[in-house]
């Protein structure tokens, strides 16, 4: 394969960087990303007020689901005393309040996901904040997130996941936003 000389220029270039970089050792650590979230009062209000609103949401599909349920029963039940043409209709009534429910369903999932990443973004901004925090005091040149699975093994000296959990608690009185 033949290379350009601006390819070759722009490798060599990452190249020395990257060796240069190797002259200072790697500091690395990691955290548990659910069990920083699950030690954060934010995170545990803004899954209630999750919650609390999509009551609704459940609420209408359960109900679209009875209704689905009670049509499908009904065209049973009358199954043998329709006319050919009569059940026919019933069926395709019953296939469009099928689709109904389809749509409305994934509308709904929709909603709810695009509510969930608005209530944890400032939760997440909040935590972001911390580790970069953490990051640069302890002079870690990278964070990894246990809970990802991007760690198949690591020194648990280097988990740094309480370190933000009380961060996190230290400053829950401090304005929002700030570490």
């Amino acid at each position: 394969m033949r290379r350009s000389p601006l390819a070759i220029a722009a490798l060599a270039s990452v190249i020395g960087a990257v060796a240069a970089e190797a002259q200072t050792p790697l500091k690395i650590g990691y955290i548990n990303s659910q069990e920083v979230l699950a030690n954060t009062t934010e995170a545990a209000a803004a899954q209630q007020q999750f919650d609390a609103e999509m009551q609704g949401y459940q609420t209408e599909i359960q109900q679209l689901e009875t209704e689905l349920t009670g049509l499908q029963e009904s065209l049973q039940r009358q199954q043998l005393t329709l006319s050919p043409d009569a059940r026919a209709a019933r069926e395709q009534q019953l296939q469009a309040r099928v689709a109904a429910y389809q749509q409305r369903t994934q509308q709904l999932t929709q909603i709810a996901e695009q509510r969930r990443a608005e209530l944890i973004q400032p939760v997440m901004d909040r935590i972001n904040t911390i580790i970069e925090t953490v990051r640069a005091e302890g002079q870690y040149h990278l964070i990894l997130d246990l809970a990802a699975g991007s760690i198949i093994a690591a020194d648990p000296t280097l988990d740094l996941t309480q370190q933000v959990i009380a961060r996190l608690g230290t400053a829950a009185g401090a304005a929002p936003g700030q570490p």
